[in-house]
């Protein structure tokens, strides 16, 4: 491969590693091109899988700011840069390697850290980030419907007490301190005006028949 070619590869790879998500390394070493085709219409839109020279991905790889990968970069190598779900992915070539067992998975990198077989097994066992949001969904409307049920319930509940209470205090007003008070000072006060009326009314009618009889 002429230079420029290969620094083209290498920007390439470097430009993969730095942008996905995560990136999952294999051995293909026996896999047919009808396989490898099959594999990537699995893959789908969540990831490319491509072949890659072994010095050209450990140049790619450092100028990413990815260490450690020289250990899992022996034999031929294909990378699968992972731009959508991660778990996704993982499970897509585990089952994958299960049906074709010629297909080895040898590692990963994600958020700039190299990942073992197992840890990579590991997120193959994780739930899609549809099945968490729709989790996270399910778990959300749950705690919201068990709030409105809180805050409804006493408030439903207060408003039965207070028309109870209101109900009775009409029979009573004793029940309710403080306007029961008030009501019998108003009782009081108008029991005072009539009486007072009552005694104004004998003085006006003798102050009349004595300026009567003055005239």
């Amino acid at each position: 491969m002429a230079r420029p070619e290969k620094a083209a590869a290498v920007a390439e790879l470097k430009e993969a590693f730095s942008s996905s998500n995560a990136a999952v390394l294999t051995e293909y070493r026996g896999l047919t091109v009808k396989s490898i085709k099959a594999l990537r219409r699995a893959l789908g839109e969540n990831a490319t899988y491509a072949v890659a020279k072994n010095t050209l991905t450990q140049i790619a790889a450092r100028e990413a700011g990815i260490e450690g990968l020289d250990e899992q970069l022996s034999g031929p190598t294909a990378i699968a840069f992972i731009n959508g779900d991660v778990a996704t992915v993982a499970k897509g070539l585990r089952d994958f390697a299960k049906d074709n067992p010629l297909l080895v998975i040898k590692g990963g990198v994600m958020d700039g850290r190299v990942l073992g077989v197992d840890e990579v097994k590991k997120l193959a066992d994780l739930e899609s980030r549809e099945v968490l949001l729709a989790k996270l969904a399910g778990a959300l409307q749950a705690n919201l419907s068990k709030a409105v049920y809180l805050i409804a319930a006493p408030l439903s509940q207060a408003a039965r007490a207070f028309g109870a209470l209101e109900a009775a205090a009409g029979e009573n007003p004793a029940l309710i301190g403080g306007a029961g008070q008030a009501a019998a000072a108003d009782q009081k006060l108008e029991t005072a005006e009539d009486a007072s009326a009552s005694d104004a009314a004998p003085a006006a009618e003798a102050t009349d028949d004595a300026a009567e009889a003055a005239k």
